[in-house]
């Protein structure tokens, strides 16, 4: 049986909070990762971050401290502030537009489903960052980007049809990846670090993780 968290307290009216609901919601990109997840900030009325809520288990013993975004609804039980405006933030630093939540609009909806428009702004915001840091990256030539795709669109095909000759096509790609990644990996383990990672849009850390990969040396050395 799922251990729950308590909503106010109103189980009556089904007013609980699964444990296995995500803590905070974040979001990544394929090409980025970590390097750039993003998340719904909180923000009070005073342009601080709100911080987590402790909310206990129905079981007693341990609780989680939460920092979605919906958590923020003025409750007492627990105390909880009431967010003021909601913002996109990203791990590498980058904030968005505060947006401001209407609660005059509220009525008797709970704020995870009247401020959901409002965290899809934040969302917004962060694809519009991500879009801006992937044209910061260094650009691959238009004729090799274009057989990537071509290539992709063919496994795709490939595996409607023929599953394990679509498996075997992508394993043919992770070992073309390894052998030709090899030496540029060496290669731009000279480079300065920052540049390497801005041009892959990465941070150094997972710069030097994929360059270590590819390189096959350890990224601790």
């Amino acid at each position: 049986m799922r251990d729950r968290l308590s909503w106010g307290g109103d189980t009556a009216h089904g007013v609980v909070w699964e444990a296995l609901v995500e803590k905070d919601e974040v979001w990544t990109s394929e090409e980025y990762g970590t390097s750039h997840q993003g998340r719904v900030a909180t923000l009070l009325e005073d342009g601080s971050g709100a911080k987590p809520v402790y909310f206990d288990s129905n079981s007693g013993g341990f609780g989680w401290e939460v920092r979605h975004w919906s958590v923020y609804d003025g409750g007492t039980h627990p105390q909880r502030p009431q967010a003021h405006a909601l913002q996109a933030q990203c791990s590498c630093g980058w904030q968005g537009e505060p947006r401001i939540v209407d609660w005059t609009t509220a009525g008797d909806l709970p704020f995870r489903e009247h401020g959901w428009e409002t965290a899809g702004e934040c969302q917004d915001d962060w694809d519009r960052h991500v879009t801006v840091v992937d044209a910061t990256t260094v650009p691959l030539p238009p004729e090799l980007q274009a057989q990537l795709r071509d290539i992709a669109e063919a496994i795709e095909r490939l595996g409607q049809d023929a599953p394990t000759a679509a498996l075997k096509a992508a394993r043919s790609l992770e070992l073309i990846a390894a052998r030709t990644a090899h030496g540029a990996a060496h290669d731009a383990r000279g480079l300065d670090p920052e540049t390497v990672a801005g041009a892959l849009g990465l941070n150094t850390d997972d710069s030097r993780a994929l360059l270590a990969r590819y390189g096959r040396w350890s990224r601790y050395a």
